[in-house]
C-alpha cells in the first residue's frame, strides 16, 4: 500500500524562521553549484547568477531613495539542469538523489515557505548534437507540474530558477540592497571558495549593478585559510581559520556547517583572552572566524539546516558516547586561541594597561585584590567603559570577599587542630583578609579626592556667571533635613572642616531646634550643621567636673562670595552661630536617647563658619576682635561671654587645609592632590 504524501502538511510541519527568507535563493544558489560540479565542466567555465527581482526595475531608485521592494530572485546556471534523475528528484519529497552531497530533499519545501511560487526553465544535453528543453512550475496547490518538453537540434546547458511572490513577512526582515545580499550569499556559500576546487563563477545582480563574489571574496579574505583536524569522541571535526579584511561586517565567531554550507553562527567575542576589536597582523586588521564541518554535524544538521539537533550539554548516562554543542564550542575554543596566541598579545597587553590606568587614578581599592583574579579574567576589551570595567572588578572584589568568608568559616571549624594545613589556611585567610582591608582603605581614601574635586567645583563660578547655592555645598558635607539616626557615617563629609566633626554621638543637618532630642529647645531656628559630641576621654576632663562632659558644635555655610553680611543675628554669620548655641544651652542639653548632661550651660562651644572672605565678612570678624589666620584665609578667636571657640573659614582654607591633611593618603594610591 503506498503512502500519499499531503504537500500543505507537509509545508505546515516545516519550519523556517521570518528572519531567513534568503536561505532558499541561497540554497538554490547551492544547487547551482552542485549542477555544474554534476555536468563535470571546470569551474572556471561555469557560472551562477543570482538576479534581484523588484516591483519597479524602470525607476530602480525612487525620488525619496527608497529601493522598490523585493519580489523575487531569479538563479541563473550552466550546469547538468533538470535532466530525468534531477527532475524525479524534484518530483519526490525527502530524495536521496543527492545524499552525498548532504542533501536532505526538503530545499523545494524551503521555496514555497516564502514565495508563492517557483518557475523553471531548463536545456540540457542528451547526445552530442540536441538537447532537451523543459518548463516546471511547482507550487503548494499543484505540487510539481511539467508545463512543456521539446527537443533542440543545438547543444544548450542553461537553466533559470525563478523564486516569485516574496512573503511580504519575509520580505520585511530581509536584506533589501545588492551589497548586503552578496554579503550573506558570499558567507553562505564560503567554504566553496576556500576549498582546493575553488567555486565557479557566482554574480549578484540587481538591474544594473553587478557583483562579483569572487571580487567580494578577495576583497574582504584577509589572507588564505588555514585547515587543521580535532578529535572529539572518536569524531573528525575538520576546522578552517579564516581572517576577514577589518572593513567586513563580520563579527570574531564560529561557523558550523553542513553539507558544506553554513547553518549557525556564533560570536565568540570575549570567550577568548584578548579577542575584542580588531586584531592585527603584519598585513593590517582582521576579524577571525572559524568554519567548522564533520560527518557528525552532517547527520544532526535540522531539514531545513537552520540548527542541529545536538544537546547544548550530556548528562553523565550518555556523556562517554555523545557529543555536546558545548563540547564541540569548548574544543574549537581552544584551538582557536592557539591559532590566534600571537596575535591577541597586542589586545591582552592594551586591556592590562587599560586596568592598571582605571585603578591608579580612579579606583586604588581594586588594586590590592587584583593578584587574586585569573589572568584570563583580566583580559578586558582596552575601550570598555568605566562603569563596565567598575561593574568587573566589583564583581571579582565580591568573590574574593566571599572567598574570605569561606575560609574564615573553614578554620574556626578546625579550631583546635594545629595541623600545616590548618597553619596554611589561616596564613592564606589572613593575607586575604589584609587584602580586602587595603581595598576597603583605598575606596575611602578615594572617596575623599571624589569629594573635594566635587567640594571645588561647586564653589568656583558657573558659566552663567553665578556661583552654587549653599545647599549644594551643605549636602556634600552632610545630607540635609537628616540627623545622625537616618544617615550613615560615611554620607558625612565633616572631616573637610575638621577630622575631629566625624567622631560624634549626635548630628543633624537643617533641622530645627525643638526637632533635636539632643536640645530640649522649643525655638524653630535651623543651623545648618549641629553637633553633640560626648567625651569621656579623662585627658580632656577637668578634675572639678563630673563626666561625662560634650561639645557642641554649630557650622553654618554660606554661599560663595556673599557679602551682605551685617549686624545682627538674620544677617551676621557669627552671630547666627552664637545664637545657635545660647538656645541649645539654655534648653538644657541631653543626650539622643534622653540622658541628661550636668552643667549644660558651661558645655564648651565650637562655632564654624563657612564662607567667601568678601567685605563684609571681614568687618564682622573684625566687630568680634577675631585674628587673622596665616595664610590670611580665616578668622578665629575665643568668645568668652558664650564660651565659644570662633573660626570663620574660607572655601579656599577648607579646600587646602583637607588637601594637606589627606596629601600623604593621596600619595600612596598615586591620586593626584590638586
Amino acid at each position: 500500500m503506498s503512502i500519499q504524501t499531503n504537500l500543505h502538511g507537509r509545508l505546515r510541519n516545516t519550519n523556517l524562521p521570518k528572519t531567513h527568507g534568503l536561505l532558499p535563493v541561497f540554497e538554490t544558489v547551492v544547487n547551482s553549484i552542485h549542477a555544474i560540479e554534476e555536468r563535470g565542466h571546470p569551474a572556471c567555465k561555469c557560472h551562477v547568477i543570482l538576479r534581484i527581482k523588484r516591483s519597479s526595475q524602470n525607476n530602480m531608485f525612487e525620488v525619496d531613495s527608497h529601493i522598490p521592494e523585493i519580489e523575487g530572485f531569479e538563479i541563473l546556471d550552466n550546469g547538468a539542469g533538470f535532466n530525468d534523475g534531477n527532475l524525479k528528484s524534484l518530483e519526490t519529497l525527502d530524495s536521496d538523489h543527492k545524499i552525498a552531497k548532504g542533501c536532505r530533499g526538503v530545499g523545494r519545501l524551503l521555496w514555497l515557505k516564502a514565495f508563492e511560487k517557483v518557475f523553471i526553465e531548463s536545456s540540457f544535453c542528451i547526445s552530442k548534437n540536441e538537447s532537451k528543453k523543459r518548463s516546471i512550475c511547482f507550487d503548494a496547490n499543484n505540487g510539481v507540474k511539467l508545463l512543456s518538453e521539446s527537443v533542440a537540434k543545438d547543444v544548450v546547458w542553461s537553466t533559470s530558477v525563478t523564486l516569485s511572490g516574496f512573503d511580504s513577512i519575509y520580505c520585511a526582515k530581509t536584506p533589501q540592497t545588492a551589497d548586503s545580499i552578496a554579503k550573506a550569499l558570499l558567507e553562505h556559500c564560503l567554504w566553496y571558495f576556500v576549498r582546493p576546487e575553488g567555486a565557479p563563477k557566482i554574480f549578484v545582480e540587481d538591474e544594473n549593478e553587478i557583483i562579483n563574489l569572487h571580487h567580494l571574496y578577495e576583497k574582504y579574505m584577509h589572507e588564505s585559510a588555514f585547515g587543521e583536524q580535532i578529535s572529539i569522541k572518536e569524531q573528525i571535526f575538520d576546522l578552517t581559520h579564516i581572517k576577514f579584511r577589518a572593513s567586513s561586517s563580520k563579527k570574531h565567531g564560529i561557523s558550523l556547517c553542513a553539507a558544506s554550507r553554513l547553518v549557525k553562527e556564533e560570536s565568540i567575542v570575549g570567550k577568548i583572552p584578548g579577542l575584542h576589536g580588531g586584531i592585527t597582523d603584519d598585513n593590517g586588521e582582521f576579524i577571525y572566524s572559524c568554519y567548522i564541518s564533520s560527518p557528525y554535524l552532517d547527520e544532526r544538521v535540522r531539514s531545513e539546516r537552520t540548527d542541529f539537533d545536538i544537546s547544548e550539554s550530556i548528562d553523565d548516562l550518555f556523556s562517554s558516547t555523545e557529543i555536546s554543542m558545548k563540547e564541540i564550542r569548548e574544543k574549537v575554543l581552544d584551538r582557536s586561541a592557539k591559532y590566534l596566541n600571537s596575535y591577541l598579545e597586542n589586545n591582552l597587553k592594551a586591556g592590562r594597561e587599560r586596568i592598571n590606568e582605571f585603578i591608579s587614578k580612579k579606583a586604588p581599592r581594586y588594586g590590592p585584590i587584583l593578584s587574586r583574579i585569573e589572568e584570563s579574567e583580566l583580559a578586558i576589551d582596552p575601550n570598555i567603559s568605566d562603569k563596565d570595567l567598575e561593574m568587573l572588578l566589583h564583581k571579582k572584589l565580591t568573590e574574593v570577599e566571599r572567598t574570605m568568608l569561606e575560609q574564615g568559616h573553614e578554620i574556626f571549624s578546625d579550631f583546635d587542630k594545629d595541623t600545616n594545613d590548618y597553619q596554611e589556611k589561616l596564613s592564606e585567610y589572613l593575607r586575604t583578609a589584609e587584602d580586602i582591608k587595603k581595598s576597603d582603605l583605598a575606596s575611602y581614601v578615594t572617596h575623599r579626592r571624589t569629594i573635594l574635586d566635587l567640594l571645588e567645583k561647586s564653589i568656583q563660578r558657573t558659566e552663567s556667571g553665578n556661583y552654587a547655592k549653599e545647599s549644594l555645598i551643605h549636602e556634600l558635607i552632610m545630607p540635609m533635613r537628616k540627623d545622625s539616626s537616618e544617615v550613615f557615617t560615611d554620607s558625612c563629609n565633616l572631616w573637610l572642616l575638621d577630622e575631629r566633626l566625624a567622631f560624634h554621638n549626635y548630628l543633624a543637618s537643617d533641622k530645627t531646634l525643638s526637632s533635636m532630642p539632643i536640645t530640649g529647645s522649643d525655638s524653630t531656628k535651623e543651623p545648618d550643621l549641629c553637633v553633640l559630641n560626648v567625651c569621656d576621654n579623662p585627658i580632656l576632663v577637668s578634675e572639678a567636673l563630673t563626666p561625662p562632659l560634650a561639645a557642641i558644635t554649630v557650622i553654618e555655610i554660606k554661599r560663595p562670595m556673599r557679602n551682605d553680611a551685617q549686624s545682627g543675628e538674620e544677617k551676621d554669620p557669627i552671630e547666627q552661630t552664637l545664637g545657635y548655641l545660647n538656645r541649645i544651652r539654655e534648653g538644657k542639653v541631653s543626650t539622643k536617647n534622653g540622658r541628661p548632661i550636668a552643667n549644660s550651660e558651661h558645655i564648651p562651644g565650637y562655632c564654624y563658619i563657612v564662607c567667601d572672605l568678601t567685605e563684609s565678612i571681614i568687618n564682622r570678624c573684625r566687630v568680634f576682635d577675631l585674628t587673622t589666620t596665616n595664610d590670611h584665609l580665616g578668622f578665629f578667636g575665643f568668645h568668652k561671654g558664650y564660651n565659644a571657640y570662633i573660626e570663620v573659614i574660607s572655601y579656599d582654607k577648607m579646600v587646602n587645609n583637607a588637601k594637606e591633611r589627606n596629601r600623604a593618603f593621596f600619595d600612596k594610591l598615586g591620586l593626584p592632590a590638586t
